[in-house]
């Protein structure tokens, strides 16, 4: 991102959801993530948040509420040009700070870059402690039985 890029991140609203869906489509495409289908973005979209630059979604991430005080970081994804710039990192840490007055909760995240997680403070953990999350998403997911995500969690008191 160069200096003078004025990137925004903001709760998403009902006019981001095709902005979202071509986002999510990119790496849905690619097995990277689980496809969502604009009415289920719409249905979902007090979930998400986005980032933009000059009007244009380029990142975008939702939270999902398991109840029980268990939240997952869901549909992360990064537009091609603006990836590797630390956007990702922004976003998640927008959602996790946007938490805080729901502590003690626990957020968990299945992931292909549990790095960029760990930096934040998310700590690797066995998928296992996430049966509600293998039981809604993960049997429909053309890697249900040779899935390579890494979970990661955090706490927040």
């Amino acid at each position: 991102m160069s200096p003078d890029c004025d990137i925004a991140i903001r709760r998403a609203t009902e006019d981001d959801v095709t902005g979202i869906h071509k986002l999510l489509a990119v790496y849905a495409a690619q097995q990277q993530l689980l496809a969502r289908s604009p009415e289920d973005i719409l249905y979902h979209i007090k979930n998400f948040v986005v980032s933009e630059v000059a009007g244009k979604i380029i990142a975008c991430c939702a939270l999902r509420d398991f109840g029980g005080r268990l939240y997952e970081v869901r549909s992360l994804a990064v537009a091609g040009d603006f990836s590797g710039k630390g956007l990702a990192s922004q976003i998640v840490k927008y959602l996790v700070d946007g938490m805080t007055e729901k502590a003690p909760c626990r957020i968990f995240a299945l992931t292909y870059h549990p790095k960029l997680f760990i930096r934040l403070g998310f700590c690797p953990v066995s998928k296992e402690l996430f049966p509600p999350k293998i039981w809604c998403d993960c049997s429909s997911c053309p890697r249900k039985d040779h899935c390579d995500e890494e979970a990661v969690m955090i706490e927040l008191d």
